[in-house]
């Protein structure tokens, strides 16, 4: 196997999921595996823990197909845009579509009605995202065309926050210029008392809490919450409140190729943006932006060699980066982590200048995954 690679631990994952469940509880949890299960590896992440999860979420359709042509049998929710003519999909895989305009609603109950077969929905509403949904001050004619759409299953309706992992530092939610979300769930309250108005039941399953307000905004919860990042393990702020016990799941390692000492006046790989100030032991690892080693981290990233954190310098290739490891005895062969094990998503994600969403999804496909801990 090549020796770079990632290490993930099923176990730990389950662990998050019951952690959370425990917390939101009696709320149902729909476990969010887009893009890759968030770099972890979707195709043995989800045949383990679907039948743990209430619900799955993902991004786009084809994701949802990928799971099904799996054999996953979890109720799967698209929770991105979809277009009209991608909506014999959702009935041929029995995938829950997100109901995103009065138009898509009568697209898919047309096709509903003409396939003879019944279409899982969910209203999505946009409470201040301004991404995708029918705005909460139009959201009255949406209900009204969902309640007449016979040949559907209006399951569920939801909205996402944009601001919910922000806080003040009276540890309040934050009033900037975005929208805040203890008002976006006011402007939901408001959409959901529309049935009210109507004497209509609420559709089964009301969800808007996602990692940051699973962990703070308890009043979030309705019937279900869709925890993302906090599920693999990693919390969506440095400075949230820590409410729910998860860990990380992922270790991303690789090994020491080559190893050499280079002299002063030597730039050390391209622009020679580094040179050291005398005989200095440089190694070679395996692993570039090409793995998702963004090359935006050259001169700031560090790894751990044999339990000591040591410096990346020079510029980052696509394949390999160099560590300065000064005067110490490192080996080719020696064992180098790149992310866990005392190196968090939080700080590669301070050396790029992105968040650890960006980090974790990054991570290539051409990195080998090694999963343990499926049986504990």
């Amino acid at each position: 196997m090549r020796p770079t690679y990632l290490e993930v631990n099923l176990f730990q994952l389950k662990q998050n999921l019951e952690n959370i469940r425990a917390h939101v509880s009696p709320a149902k949890v729909l476990v969010v595996l887009k893009a890759n299960a968030y770099g972890h590896g979707v195709d043995d992440v989800a045949p383990f823990i679907a039948p743990f999860a209430d619900y799955i979420g993902v991004a786009i359709v084809e994701e949802g197909i990928h799971l099904r042509k799996m054999g996953i049998q979890t109720p799967i929710l698209v929770m991105g845009g979809t277009l009209p003519e991608q909506l014999p999909d959702f009935i041929e895989y029995d995938i829950t579509l997100a109901a995103t305009s009065i138009n898509l609603l009568t697209a898919a109950e047309q096709l509903a009605l003409a396939s003879g077969k019944r279409l899982k929905i969910h209203l999505k509403i946009d409470t201040g995202m301004e991404r995708i949904g029918v705005r909460e001050y139009e959201a009255d004619a949406l209900i009204k065309k969902s309640l007449s759409c016979s040949h559907l299953e209006i399951e569920g309706i939801f909205t996402h926050f944009a601001n919910s992992e922000t806080i003040e530092s009276d540890g309040t939610l934050t009033e900037s210029k975005a929208v805040r979300s203890s008002l976006q769930l006011e402007r939901f309250q408001e959409v959901l008392s529309i049935y009210e108005k109507l004497s209509e039941p609420y559709p089964q399953l009301r969800h808007t809490a996602n990692s940051g307000a699973t962990l703070i905004m308890p009043e979030s919860y309705y019937d279900m919450v869709r925890p993302g990042v906090l599920f693999y393990g990693v919390y969506p702020a440095s400075d949230i409140e820590r409410t729910i016990e998860v860990k990380p799941a992922l270790v991303w390692k690789s090994k020491v190729v080559y190893n050499k000492v280079t002299l002063p006046g030597r730039g050390v790989s391209y622009g020679s943006l580094w040179q050291a100030e005398a005989p200095t032991r440089i190694v070679t690892v395996p692993c570039g932006y090409a793995d998702g080693y963004f090359r935006r981290m050259t001169n700031q990233a560090r790894v751990i060699i044999n339990g000591k954190s040591y410096p990346q310098v020079g510029r980052i290739c696509m394949d390999q980066f160099m560590v300065n490891v000064g005067d110490d005895d490192v080996n080719i062969g020696d064992e180098v982590t790149l992310l866990g094990n005392g190196i968090t998503a939080e700080e590669l994600a301070s050396w790029t200048g992105t968040n650890e969403y960006e980090v974790l999804t990054n991570i290539s496909a051409r990195v080998p995954r090694v999963f343990t801990g499926a049986v504990q």
